[in-house]
């Protein structure tokens, strides 16, 4: 089987005994990103564009888009609108940039079309007006310079031409060297003539920088900007959906405890005898509390990623299982059957198993001599067996123990002078209604009298 394949599978697994957890976790990623639209969700959007004319530098447009997002302009525009919110507010909502064509472009968002389009388009009124304000408070001192500058431009470009006039009536022979030095001379008046007029153009053109008008109303927006509600909430119930699944996959790629009954019974050096069912309607009534109701809730109380096990039919059913085990382990030169019952401490469906195993042997025709121990086994604890000679039956979960564990099971058992005759590998079930202690006439199991026949396939 291809990786591929095995992945699928396992995919396909947590889908179908986790779907409870799964849904759980999409609606609680659902809310959580639909929370976070109330932060990052901008509402409606609109943009309104003021045109500034006349050349512009690129800092001096950026130097506009800053005040067009000045506390001065926003608490005017606050004011406008009769707003509550104050100018430092307001600049969550607005925000300018610089466009092509030196156009300052001003975006307010708002929970509503009409507010996001009105406040759009006060803040670019305001802007206008602040700057034309500033502009007209230096206009004294700036006119009077910028006219002096025109005056001496238009002298001096006067100057020019009536050196190039002198110069062109003495010219009388253009071959002599002195008239090769006139020639020279009128082509540096003609540049320096050039240059007097650029100038007193970008004077002129400087007077009206200051120019600057709203290309009309801004639109008013027919959807919510992105990332809308709807999409937070989408994004929160995939992201959290995504996160469990992973989680599920991951936990079991990192699980390295024997499952199959191969690698179970080399760890502790004895065969696996049976696998029974242990009904959990017992442990479910005693998990309590709110964990143990969310876990039967999201069905996260037994593994996810063992093989479905179906039920026995009956408790007469299932304690034929339990008395094949004592068939196949047979009994002593003196027909007594002697047991140690090992049980990993914590373990409740090996404890059930054993209580059960406990209450057939004392309906067995054999005669057992059983004994239950209860071994704390766990990362950096040795586990301690009662000294003896009886047979060891080792009974546990299927996946609650990790390979280390049960050779240290069996290395116990060894240093107590003990043999592990066998395993019994308890997996639990879910029995709805009530469990029936007798067969129905036409499923009463057929237990055979004599022991040899009794020690037949589970």
């Amino acid at each position: 089987m291809s990786d591929d394949t095995v992945r699928l599978s396992m995919v396909g697994q947590v889908l179908r005994r986790r779907w409870r957890a799964l849904l759980i976790l999409v609606v609680v990623g659902a809310g959580v990103g639909a929370g976070a639209s109330v932060v990052l969700s901008p509402g409606y959007e609109t943009t309104a564009s003021v045109l500034l004319q006349g050349p512009r530098q690129a800092d001096e447009l950026l130097t506009q888009a800053q005040v067009a997002t000045s506390s001065v302009v926003l608490d005017r525009a606050a004011a406008g609108l009769g707003m509550r919110d104050s100018g430092p507010d307001l600049q969550k909502k607005v925000t300018a940039s610089v466009a092509q064509g030196n156009v300052v472009a001003i975006t307010a968002s708002s929970d509503t079309p009409q507010h996001a389009q009105q406040l759009a388009d006060q803040v670019a009124n305001e802007f206008v007006k602040y700057s034309t304000q500033l502009l007209s408070n230096s206009a004294g001192t700036s006119a009077q310079l910028a006219q002096e500058q025109r005056e001496a431009l238009r002298q001096q470009v006067a100057q020019t031409n009536q050196r190039i006039l002198d110069l062109s009536r003495s010219v009388t022979d253009g071959q002599t060297v002195e008239g090769v030095q006139v020639r020279t001379e009128l082509q540096g008046l003609r540049t320096s003539l050039e240059q007097a007029m650029n100038n007193l153009n970008a004077a002129d053109a400087a007077t009206g920088a200051g120019n600057m008008v709203v290309m009309g109303p801004s639109e008013k927006p027919t959807a919510q900007a992105p990332p809308t509600l709807v999409q937070l909430a989408g994004g929160g119930a995939i992201l959290f959906f995504l996160i469990g699944l992973l989680s599920y996959l991951f936990g079991a790629r990192s699980d390295r405890r024997p499952r199959s009954e191969t690698e179970i019974g080399s760890a502790l050096g004895a065969p696996v005898l049976a696998s029974v069912d242990v009904p959990e309607t017992g442990e479910r009534e005693r998990a309590g509390g709110f964990r143990g109701a969310l876990s039967r809730i999201t069905g996260s109380d037994k593994p996810w990623n063992l093989p479905e096990v179906p039920a026995s039919a009956d408790e007469a059913s299932r304690e034929v299982r339990y008395r094949r085990v004592f068939a196949r382990l047979g009994t002593d030169r003196d027909g007594v059957l002697r047991l140690l019952v090992l049980v990993a401490a914590g373990d409740r469906a090996a404890r059930a198993a054993a209580a059960q195993f406990a209450k057939v042997a004392e309906t067995e025709r054999v005669r057992v001599e059983l004994t239950i121990t209860e071994v704390t086994v766990g990362a950096g604890v040795q586990p301690t067996v009662p000294d003896g000679t009886a047979g060891v039956l080792v009974v546990l979960s299927v996946g609650s123990r990790s390979a280390w564990e049960l050779v240290a099971i069996a290395e116990a058992c060894a240093d107590a002078g003990h043999e592990v005759l066998g395993v019994v590998l308890t997996r639990q079930v879910r029995v709805t209604g009530k469990p029936r202690r007798e067969p129905a006439a036409a499923d009463q199991p057929q237990v055979p009298a004599d022991r040899d026949a009794m020690a037949g396939t589970s």
